[in-house]
């Protein structure tokens, strides 16, 4: 089997083609196997000024960023301060939602694996100052919840800064202070910034965006989303290479590079463990852990990790921890996604073993379920769907973006569906390189009552 010095040179050679490809303008790499790490880094951080990615570059980790809030919050575990399974009000007494019985019943452990159930994709700035997660925390009193806390999972950004927002309380300090002190700091951390500030002493990666495929990405004219949402990954940015030291931290049982204890192993391990199975929309099973999305390949091999995307910018991160395996791709731009999957389908193959899954693509063998159950409005924060079945039989979903998704520049769109698996259905075309998935949930009286995709839009009409 290939080893790692193998493979960083296959990287190395091939990052450059690569990027170019899938109009990628910057990308940084690091693998790390048994704690030996390999890094490099190819193109621009910037189209704008031309400065060159190095190793040392930051690029912002987007949702990547929830490990960190997550182990913030496992570390007041460990000290007997915070109990996973008490409502989120024994911290935050005046914790409101519209739906007071959901207020008052939410867990510490709902907000880790998504499954509180309120809508997460609120975009609030509550300004620059070190009162901002506290303000957007108070500012969600009119927040819907879309099923009943633990019922189902949906993807939810505003959780993981109530999360936050109660470490700030148990701490007695700002959040970004809390990532110093006792994230960055302890493991030693030289290419890692909590924001602009930080960010600009170091080489700097700005994003790249594009509003359809036909166009070029260009340096998008925001460096970052609100500081409000830094809990959950709003401008966090660092090197791939220090991202692996914070993986290593979770392969150690929590242990930083000096032997210093940043978790405890029994924290660090029940990270690890499932505790949401997720409808099937890909081609393997996923869950979620606490933190930790999880992905369960076929000949039961388990990856752990998370993806982030911010204006313009990508993240990618994945561990292997039975076989000391971890890498992560940095990007500012493009075709991210698809160069991710190469990178990480040789990483995976041959350091592990292990193939990645199929990419989801239409089956012409796929028999139509009975789509007249799925007919219908549904709605969330980011976007309205209309679910409608032509007289041939054909779906079509009419989306209509609102909200942060249509200040970043999204467009309405009819999309054709086609069957996928059991009330799954899977995009006719590719939407920037690749098809997706959505599934139907939840039949009642003949009809579906949520769409998921990762995240719920709940049914709100015929």
């Amino acid at each position: 089997m290939p080893g790692l010095r193998d493979v960083g040179e296959w990287i190395e050679n091939t990052l450059p083609e690569l990027l170019a490809e899938h109009e990628v303008p910057a990308a940084s790499v690091a693998v790390m196997l048994d704690g030996e790490v390999f890094a490099t880094a190819h193109g621009l951080l910037s189209k704008a000024t031309g400065v060159e990615a190095t190793c040392e570059a930051v690029f912002q980790i987007g949702s990547i960023t929830k490990l960190w809030t997550t182990s913030l919050a496992m570390q007041l575990v460990d000290e007997g301060e915070l109990g996973l399974d008490e409502p989120v009000r024994a911290y935050l007494p005046d914790f409101r939602l519209a739906d007071e019985h959901a207020s008052a019943a939410i867990t510490i452990r709902q907000l880790m694996t998504h499954t509180a159930g309120f809508g997460g994709d609120v975009f609030t700035d509550t300004g620059y100052g070190d009162d901002c997660v506290a303000k957007y925390v108070a500012s969600l009193g009119g927040q819907d919840q879309l099923f009943p806390p633990g019922e189902y999972c949906s993807y939810n950004n505003a959780g993981f800064v109530v999360l936050g927002r109660i470490v700030e309380v148990l701490r007695g300090k700002g959040f970004d202070q809390c990532l110093k002190e006792h994230l960055i700091g302890p493991l030693k951390l030289t290419h890692a910034a909590i924001g602009p500030y930080e960010a600009i002493l170091h080489r700097a990666a700005v994003g790249h965006v594009r509003f359809d495929e036909e166009q070029e990405p260009e340096p998008a004219s925001v460096w970052a989303l609100q500081r409000s949402m830094s809990p959950a990954g709003s401008m966090f940015t660092m090197s791939a290479s220090d991202l692996m030291v914070f993986a290593r931290m979770h392969f150690d049982g929590g242990s930083a590079p000096d032997g210093g204890r940043v978790l405890s192993e029994q924290s660090a391990h029940a990270m690890q463990e499932t505790q949401v199975t997720l409808p099937r929309i890909g081609t393997c099973d996923q869950a979620w852990g606490l933190g930790w999305a999880i992905y369960n390949l076929d000949g039961g091999a388990q990856v752990i990790g998370h993806d982030g995307g911010t204006i313009g910018q990508g993240a990618f991160f994945r561990m292997v921890p039975e076989r000391s395996l971890a890498i992560a791709v940095l990007a500012n731009g493009g075709n991210m996604r698809n160069a991710w999957r190469e990178i990480y389908a040789r990483v995976l193959r041959d350091l592990a073993g292990l193939e990645t899954p199929p990419e989801a693509v239409p089956d012409p063998a796929a028999t139509m379920p009975d789509t007249s159950r799925f007919a219908g409005k549904y709605s969330s924060e980011a976007e309205d769907n209309l679910v409608r079945v032509d007289e041939d039989g054909r779906v079509f979903i009419d989306s209509v973006p609102k909200g942060i998704n249509a200040e970043l520049g999204g467009q309405p769109e009819t999309i054709e569906m086609l069957p996928y698996s059991g009330s799954a259905l899977i995009s006719a075309k590719r939407y920037f390189g690749s098809h997706f998935v959505t599934a139907f949930l939840a039949e009642d009286e003949g009809r579906t009552r949520y769409m998921y995709d990762g995240r719920i839009a709940r049914r709100v009409s015929e």
